[in-house]
């Protein structure tokens, strides 16, 4: 479904991306980590069109981003991409917004509303449904945002961050629900981010692992886990592999915390 081809990107002289080969496969849920920096909302802008890369290229359900006009009118017309930071109309309510990204993506009209429904049940967003989004709360805007990609029915999804944004603990649950079972049911693939591996492994079929702008490891979490040793979780392995100086920084830390001995 999504092809990239030697991405490289950098913003003035500092490089992010270095030469980014990566293939994902239709029905795939595809969980990007790294550090802090490392070009993981860069890497999905990328993929979204937000950005275009000075190297490379991006292939998505066979057409190439940015390419030509119609090429990439039609990856958009199946493509939802969602930034961590999402602006939204706040003169529209709820429901308003739902149903036109719903048109917007050419739902069909009676089978929109009765999704924009389940969908502000699902977030329980019913009672601010016909309320102005300027009147929500952060985290309710998170959940609107989260129903405008589900509502577009786009057979791709690249979603920055959608546990974060203030999402509350039903919230939570609920997107991690339909992670669990959009995919696999509709032919959709998805690309997300999200600093949280106990998420990432209940939800991704394969982990992309970006380190110094690079991809380290592209492997599912049990092929990941095997890497570093097969013990413990998905957040075991990813220390061992992304941060081992972290840990022997941490070890120095606790080591110095203790006392001389000539100290009583």
């Amino acid at each position: 479904m999504i092809v990239l081809s030697n991405v490289v990107h950098h913003y003035g002289v500092r490089p992010i991306l270095r030469g980014i080969n990566l293939t994902i496969e239709r029905g795939d849920v595809v969980a990007v980590v790294g550090p802090n920096g490392t070009g993981k909302s860069t890497l999905l802008g990328i993929m979204g069109g937000q950005l275009c890369p000075q190297i490379g290229q991006v292939a998505i359900d066979g057409l190439v981003r940015r390419r030509t006009i119609e090429e990439e009118q039609a990856i958009r017309r199946v493509t939802f991409f969602l930034p961590d930071h999402v602006w939204l109309p706040g003169d529209r309510s709820g429901r308003e917004y739902l149903l036109s990204v719903g048109r917007l993506y050419g739902v069909e009209e009676f089978r929109l509303m009765d999704h924009v429904q389940r969908l502000l049940e699902l977030f329980e967003l019913e009672a601010m449904a016909d309320q102005d989004l300027r009147s929500y709360s952060s985290g309710q805007k998170k959940k609107i945002a989260l129903a405008a990609a589900l509502v577009s029915e786009a057979r791709c999804l690249l979603l920055d961050e959608p546990f974060s944004g203030g999402l509350d603990p039903s919230g939570i649950l609920a997107m991690k629900r339909v992670l669990q079972r959009h995919p696999r049911r509709r032919d959709m693939t998805v690309v997300l981010t999200s600093p949280v591996p106990e998420l990432i492994e209940e939800v991704a079929s394969r982990v992309v692992v970006l380190k110094d702008g690079r991809v380290l490891v592209f492997e599912t979490v049990e092929g990941i886990k095997r890497l570093t040793g097969g013990r413990g979780s998905l957040s075991d392995a990813l220390e061992r592999l992304i941060f081992p100086e972290t840990i022997d920084k941490l070890d120095r830390y606790f080591q110095e915390e203790r006392l001389p001995e000539w100290v009583d």
